[in-house]
C-alpha cells in the first residue's frame, strides 16, 4: 500500500495534455539555445508542473503515528458537590503533568453537553457553555446559586449525549481517547450503548457523591386505583445519610390529613399511612418533610402519589348564588349523582380540580367572574380529557355574562350574539378609551380589541361613536350607524399610545354626542388605568342620568377605583375591576349586550321538541309547563338542537367538542324562568337525563391501565379484554397526555401482547400530567379511562451511591480501562493512528524554485556564460575533427 492518497485524484489526468503542450512547445520552438539548455528547460517545466498537478490533486502522505488525543468528559451536574469537583481536578492536574507530547481537551457536560475547552476547568459554579454569564451569588450557607437557565441545564446526566459528542470532536491523525469522570448515575440516555457504537476506548474515573448531609422523601407509593370509600395505605420512603429528626406531613390535595414528628436513620425509613376517599374522583396525596436539623437540599423533600376512586358520577355546579340552585342539586343526588354546588370564586384553576368530576355546569356566572386561565382549562379538560360541559341561561349567561368571542364560547353549541328584534329599541353608545403613556402594550391592544366585540354586538339599528383621551380627547370615530362595523372596526385599530391621563374632558365629550342623538337607550362605557386630573365627575354622571343616560365604568390596574365606582354607581350603570387585560373583552362584550336589553325575552312559553333523541325518551315533553324566559343565542351550524322555544329560538342544544361533550340550556333550572318546573314530576329525570349525556363516560370493565416511571420517561400500559375475558386485540388505543403547561400530545399505543398496549413519552418538567386512554373497535370507543401522574424533582437530586458497576461495564464494552491512575492515563497501549499530511505546501515550494530555474534557462544562454578554457577545449575537438 503507498503511503500517499490523494482527495482528488480525477486532477491527475492534467498530467496527459500538459505533456502534450510541452513536447509540442520543444519541438517547435525557436529558441536559438543550445540543444543541451533546451532540453533542461523542457524537464525542469514538466517537473514543475508534475508539482503543480500533485498539489492539486491534494497528495496527502499517510503515516503511523502513536500521538493520542485525550478527551476529558466532567460530569457537572447537581448531583456532583464540591468533594468531587476537588477529586476531579486533583486527578486531571496530575493526568496533565505526565501527558508528554499527547494532546488533551475538556468538555463538560450534564443534562446536556456544554462547549469544549483547551484548558483543564472543573468548577460546579462555572457555566456549561463558553460565553454565558455565570450568574452566581452565594447564600448565607456559602453554596452557589446557579442561575435558573443553568441550573436546568445542570439538572440531570446525561452520560450517552455527552460520549456521543466527544467521538464527534475527536480529531482525525490521532489515536482517540475518552475520559469520563462521573459519580455515574445516569439520568437519560443509555450509556452502554453509546459507549459500545463510538468504537473509541472509554476510560471511567468515578466521582464521589456528595457528602453533605441530605434528607429527601424518596417515594410516595399509592394504589393506581381504588373504590370510593375503600381504605388503602399511603406507603411513603424516606431517605437520609444521618439521622435526624423533624416534622413529616401529608396532604391530600389542599388538606392536612397527617402531621407527624419522626425519627430518621441513616438509609431508607418507611412509613405507612392508611387512608379512604369520599367524594373525589382523584386525589393527589403529597408528602412534606420540614423542620429537621441538617439538610442541604429542600428541592426533594416533598414528592406525591395520585389515586383514583371509582363510583358515582359527579358534577360541579359553579352557580353565582349557590343556594337558589340546591333544588337542582337534590334532584341530581336522589338520581344517585353526586353533586358539589361552589360559587365562582371555586371554580378549579388546574386540570387536576376538573378531573375530579364528569361535567362541569355553569349557572348565571359571568365571564367577568372567571380568569383567562380558568377558562383554558375548562376548554383543555372538554376537548381533550373528555369532560362535560353544560351552561344555564340566566341574567349573566351567554352574551349577557360576557362569553361573545371568549374561550368558553368556542366550546358551547351556541353562539352569544343573535339577530335583534325590530320591535327592541335602538341604543346610542359611546365607548371612552384611555389612551395614555402607560396603556401602551397589552393593556391598549386588548381595550381595542374589546372595542371592536362591542361593536359587533350591536345591531343595524344601533349607533356608536368612540372617543381616546390622554392629555387630551380625541373623536376615534364619529357616531354613526352600527351597521358601518368594517369602517368602525378600522377607526379603532388606529388607536396608539401617549400622553397624560385627563378623562373629564371625554366624559363630558360623550354627554355631548349621546345629547344629540335619537335613540331610546344611551350608554357609556369608560376605561381607564390610572389616575385622572380633577374634574366634576359626580356632577356629569348625575347630569347624564338626568337625561336618561347610563354609564359604566371599567378600572385596569391602578386606576382610581373609589372615583370610577362612584360614577358608575350614580350613573346607574356598572362598575368593573379588571385585575388582567385579558378581562377586557369580556366586560365590553357583557356591558354591551346587557345595555341592548334585548338579550332576554320573558314571555312564558312551551318548550318544543325539535329532534328526538332516547336521553329524552322517557319523559312526556308535551306535559312540561311554562318556562318563563330565556337568553337569546344562536344555534351554530353543526350542532344539535334539541328544545327549542315557539318563536324557534334555541332551548336546549348540544354537540361533541373533541373526545367530550357540551351542552346550553338557554333558560334556567331554578326559581327565576323554571319555577314551574320546579314542581313537574319530571323536573329531576330531565335533568338527570341531560347531565348523563353530556358528562363524561368512563368505563373501567375489562381494562386495566398501568404507569409508571423511570428517569425522565413515563411508560403507560393497557391490559384490555371483553365481557366474556377474551384478549381484545388489534385495537385502536389512542394516548392523550396534558402536560403541567397544558400542551397536548396524542400518542397511539402499540400492541406488545395478546390484549397488551403500550406507550411512553417524556416527562422534563415538574407538576401534573393528565392522561385520557381511548380504546376503539370499528372507529368506535369502547373503553375510556382517566389517569394521572404527578411528577416531582427531579432524579438528579436523589441520594445515590456512585454507580461503580455501570462504569465498570462501560469501560468493559468499550475496550477502555476502570480507574486507572492518573500517572498511567497516557500509557502507550501499543496503538497507531494514521495520520494524513497534506503535501501541497511542499509541492508549491519546490514548485517555486524549479520556476525560478526555468525562467532562468529561458531568458540566460549558459553557453555565453561558460569559462574560456570550456570554449578552448571545445574549438580544439573541433579542429580536430
Amino acid at each position: 500500500m503507498l503511503p500517499f492518497e490523494f482527495t482528488r485524484p480525477a486532477l491527475l489526468l492534467l498530467i496527459v495534455p500538459i505533456a502534450i503542450v510541452l513536447c509540442v512547445w520543444f519541438v517547435r520552438s525557436l529558441s536559438d539555445f543550445p540543444r543541451q539548455q533546451r532540453i533542461g528547460s523542457l524537464l525542469t517545466r514538466a517537473v514543475l508542473s508534475l508539482l503543480l498537478v500533485l498539489a492539486l490533486a491534494g497528495t496527502t502522505w499517510l503515516h503511523q503515528t502513536d500521538q493520542q488525543f485525550v478527551l476529558f468528559v466532567v460530569d457537572q451536574s447537581l448531583s456532583v458537590g464540591e468533594s468531587a469537583a476537588a477529586a476531579a481536578n486533583e486527578f486531571m492536574k496530575v493526568a496533565e503533568a505526565g501527558k508528554g507530547s499527547d494532546r488533551t481537551a475538556y468538555l463538560p457536560f450534564a443534562a446536556t453537553v456544554g462547549t469544549v475547552q483547551d484548558a483543564p476547568v472543573f468548577d460546579v459554579r462555572a457555566p456549561l457553555r463558553q460565553g454565558a454569564s455565570p450568574d452566581v451569588i452565594e447564600n448565607d450557607a456559602s453554596r452557589a446559586v446557579l442561575s435558573a437557565e443553568d441550573r436546568s441545564a445542570r439538572d440531570g446526566t446525561n452520560l450517552a449525549a455527552a460520549i456521543e459528542a466527544a467521538a464527534g470532536y475527536m480529531p482525525p491523525g490521532y489515536v482517540p481517547r475518552i475520559v469520563l469522570l462521573t459519580d455515574g448515575n445516569q439520568t437519560s440516555g443509555n450509556v452502554l450503548a453509546a459507549a459500545s457504537r463510538s468504537g473509541i476506548p472509554v476510560t471511567t474515573i468515578p466521582l464521589p457523591t456528595g457528602s453533605e448531609p441530605e434528607i429527601q422523601v424518596s417515594e410516595v407509593s399509592v394504589p393506581a386505583e381504588v373504590r370510593e370509600g375503600e381504605p388503602f395505605f399511603v406507603d411513603v420512603t424516606v431517605h437520609s445519610n444521618h439521622d435526624d429528626e423533624g416534622l413529616l406531613e401529608v396532604y391530600r390535595g389542599d388538606h392536612k390529613v397527617i402531621s407527624e414528628t419522626r425519627t430518621l436513620k441513616t438509609g431508607a425509613n418507611k412509613f405507612r399511612f392508611q387512608q379512604s376517599i369520599e367524594r373525589d374522583r382523584m386525589a393527589a396525596f403529597k408528602v412534606r418533610l420540614s423542620g429537621f436539623r441538617n439538610d442541604t437540599l429542600l428541592d426533594n423533600n416533598a414528592d406525591a402519589g395520585l389515586v383514583y376512586a371509582a363510583g358515582k358520577p359527579r358534577v360541579l355546579i359553579i352557580e353565582s348564588d349557590p343556594d337558589l340552585i340546591r333544588e337542582l342539586a337534590y334532584a341530581l343526588e336522589d338520581e344517585g349523582i353526586q353533586v358539589d354546588v361552589r360559587p365562582p370564586q371555586g371554580m378549579p384553576d388546574t386540570l387536576a380540580g376538573l378531573q375530579n368530576y364528569e361535567l362541569l355546569m355553569l349557572s348565571n356566572v359571568p365571564a367577568t367572574a372567571l380568569s383567562q386561565q380558568q377558562m383554558e382549562i375548562a376548554r383543555t379538560w372538554v376537548q381533550e380529557l373528555g369532560g362535560g360541559f353544560v351552561m344555564l341561561g340566566g341574567e349573566q349567561s351567554f352574551g349577557l355574562g360576557g362569553y361573545y368571542k371568549s374561550t368558553l364560547e368556542e366550546i358551547l353549541p351556541v353562539r352569544s350574539d343573535f339577530e335583534k328584534e325590530k320591535e327592541k329599541p335602538s341604543l346610542g353608545m359611546v365607548l371612552v378609551i384611555d389612551r395614555s403613556g402607560s396603556m401602551d402594550g397589552d393593556p391598549l391592544e386588548m381595550a381595542k380589541t374589546a372595542a371592536r366585540s362591542a361593536v359587533e354586538l350591536l345591531g343595524n339599528r344601533d349607533q356608536v361613536a368612540v372617543l381616546a383621551f390622554d392629555d387630551q380627547t380625541y373623536v376615534i370615530s364619529e357616531m354613526q350607524s352600527a351597521s358601518n362595523k368594517g369602517k368602525v372596526s378600522d377607526e379603532i385599530a388606529r388607536i396608539d399610545s401617549g400622553g397624560g391621563t385627563n378623562m373629564y374632558p371625554a366624559m363630558e365629550m360623550s354627554f355631548e354626542i349621546l345629547n344629540s342623538t335619537s335613540a331610546k337607550l344611551k350608554h357609556v362605557i369608560m376605561l381607564t388605568d390610572g389616575v385622572s386630573n380633577a374634574g366634576d365627575f359626580e356632577g356629569m354622571a348625575q347630569q347624564m342620568v338626568s337625561a336618561k343616560m347610563t354609564v359604566s365604568t371599567v378600572a385596569l390596574g391602578g386606576a382610581a377605583t373609589d372615583l370610577l365606582e362612584s360614577i358608575a354607581r350614580i350613573g346607574k350603570g356598572r362598575y368593573y375591576l379588571a385585575e388582567d387585560p385579558s378581562q377586557i373583552p369580556q366586560i365590553f362584550a357583557k356591558e354591551t349586550v346587557t345595555a341592548t336589553k334585548s338579550a332576554i325575552d320573558e314571555q312564558p312559553f312551551i318548550p318544543q321538541v325539535v329532534r328526538a333523541t332516547h336521553t329524552l325518551k322517557e319523559i312526556d315533553m308535551e306535559a312540561a309547563p311554562f318556562l318563563l324566559g330565556y337568553v337569546m343565542t344562536r344555534p351554530k351550524p353543526t350542532s344539535e338542537v334539541i328544545l327549542a322555544t315557539e318563536k324557534g329560538d334555541p332551548l336546549l342544544v348540544w354537540w361533541r367538542y373533541g373526545l367530550g361533550m357540551t351542552a346550553a340550556f338557554t333558560s334556567d333550572a331554578k326559581s327565576r324562568w323554571a319555577a314551574e318546573w320546579l314542581t313537574w314530576p319530571g323536573y329531576g329525570k330531565f335533568w338527570t337525563q341531560v347531565v348523563r349525556q353530556t358528562m363524561r363516560k368512563s368505563d373501567s370493565r375489562g381494562i386495566q391501565v398501568a404507569v409508571s416511571r423511570e428517569g425522565r420517561q413515563t411508560m403507560v400500559s393497557v391490559d384490555a379484554v371483553n365481557e366474556v375475558g377474551q384478549f381484545l386485540n388489534s385495537s385502536e388505543v389512542e394516548l392523550t397526555v396534558i402536560n403541567p403547561q397544558l400542551q397536548r400530545q396524542k400518542l397511539p399505543m402499540k400492541q406488545t401482547a395478546p390484549g397488551r398496549y403500550a406507550a411512553d413519552f417524556a416527562t422534563q418538567q415538574s407538576g401534573a400530567y393528565n392522561m385520557e386512554i381511548a380504546l376503539k373497535q370499528n372507529g368506535q370507543v369502547v373503553y375510556r379511562q382517566s389517569r394521572g401522574l404527578i411528577v416531582g424533582y427531579s432524579d438528579e437530586l436523589r441520594i445515590q451511591p456512585t454507580n461503580e458497576k455501570l462504569l465498570q461495564e462501560v469501560a468493559s464494552v468499550s475496550a477502555g480501562r476502570f480507574n486507572p491512575p492518573p500517572e498511567k492515563l497516557f500509557e502507550r497501549s501499543g496503538e497507531r493512528a494514521v495520520r494524513p499530511t497534506p503535501m501541497w505546501p511542499w509541492l508549491l515550494t519546490a514548485a517555486a524554485f524549479l520556476l525560478i530555474l526555468d525562467v532562468a534557462l529561458r531568458r540566460i544562454d549558459v553557453a555565453l556564460h561558460l569559462p574560456v578554457r570550456y570554449f578552448k577545449r571545445r574549438n580544439s575537438a573541433t579542429s580536430a575533427n
